[in-house]
């Protein structure tokens, strides 16, 4: 052991810094597992677990700085495009070459964060977000010091090569530097995490997003292996992403009724198709607020969160291509008097 992880064990319990603590003292336990002297090591690290597979410290005693993710058992719904670029981003961690840090940039609802949900968990890796808020700090040189800070506890995590962290809208901190309106301070920031991140473990996967990908330092962008695109979906991607959206739902709320065929018209009305984000939020909504005694009251209400207004106009519909039995469903007006009301405005 060395004089110096006792030095780092007593000064972290002074400074009641109880993650530093905890890394220096996996440490030792560490060293002696590699003398031989499993069973004191073993007795060490009982002493600090908490039954945490991965990282036992940042279960139990909270970072300032970064937060654990629970994973997402819901299916990631991305176009075979930005998956196939997932699977690549999966084969280089697996590889060890030290190809480690990712950018995922795209529009908001674009299905960012959940990606790298997902990646982590097919990873086998526990995912840390850090939390901006507690790095930017109003004193001068103050944001700086906490960069460092975050950085070291990263670094010092007990297991590198089970942990990954995610900076999610890393924008926060990493516009670029020349634009007139960013300030100095944020300006040497900048500068720190470029530092920074050159020298993190390789053992960790590092993740950012960002919907501001053109306004990123371009430093920052040629700090990361591989910028992953989430801006690829097509109309038909997106049409495919909001049918398998509605089974996952109409299976969770146990709904039966399933019109594929107007779900399709009633989507197809908004000429921007909505990123999956908002699509999950539009369906979700839809089914959760309707009334469980009238089978087609999820699509009225889909229709008016899609249109903009509610599906009462009988003429409007039929000019957007609704047939008879469909205007029934959507105005609950029976087909005989829908199709009255359509023969007298056509005569």
């Amino acid at each position: 052991m060395k004089k110096r992880d006792i030095i780092d064990l007593i000064r972290y319990h002074a400074e009641n810094n109880d993650i530093g603590f905890r890394n220096a003292a996996y440490k030792i336990a560490n060293e002696f597992d590699a003398a031989g002297d499993g069973q004191l090591a073993g007795y060490i690290s009982s002493l600090l677990s908490n039954n945490s597979t991965f990282i036992p410290q940042n279960v139990e005693s909270k970072s300032a700085f970064f937060e654990k993710i629970e994973y997402n058992n819901e299916m990631l719904l991305l176009p075979d495009d930005i998956l196939q670029d997932l699977y690549g981003v999966m084969n280089a961690v697996e590889h060890h070459i030290g190809i480690n840090k990712f950018l995922f940039q795209g529009a908001p609802g674009t299905g960012k964060t959940e990606a790298v949900k997902q990646l982590s968990k097919i990873l086998n890796r526990e995912v840390f977000m850090v939390n901006f808020t507690s790095i930017i700090d109003s004193k001068l040189g103050q944001t700086q010091k906490n960069m460092v800070s975050l950085f070291t506890e990263i670094n010092n995590l007990y297991h590198p090569s089970k942990v990954l962290i995610l900076f999610d809208e890393i924008d926060a901190i990493a516009l670029d530097r020349t634009n007139d309106n960013d300030i100095r301070e944020m300006g040497r920031t900048t500068s720190e995490f470029l530092k920074l991140l050159d020298r993190i473990n390789e053992d960790i996967v590092i993740v950012a997003t960002t919907n501001l990908y053109k306004y990123l330092d371009k430093a920052i962008i040629r700090r990361f292996d591989s910028v992953i695109d989430f801006n690829r979906y097509s109309r038909d991607d997106l049409m495919d992403i909001a049918e398998r959206m509605l089974d996952l739902y109409l299976h969770k709320l146990k709904l039966t009724n399933r019109d594929i065929r107007l779900f399709r018209k009633i989507i197809n009305l908004a000429k921007t198709l909505p990123m999956p984000g908002d699509m999950k939020n539009i369906i979700k909504t839809s089914l959760a607020f309707s009334n469980v005694n009238d089978p087609n009251d999820y699509l009225v209400r889909l229709y008016a969160n899609i249109h903009g207004e509610k599906p009462d106009d009988i003429s409007l519909l039929k000019k957007q291509g609704f047939t008879v039995r469909e205007i029934e469903k959507l105005t609950n007006t029976s087909k005989s008097s829908v199709s009255r009301l359509l023969n007298k405005e056509a005569n």
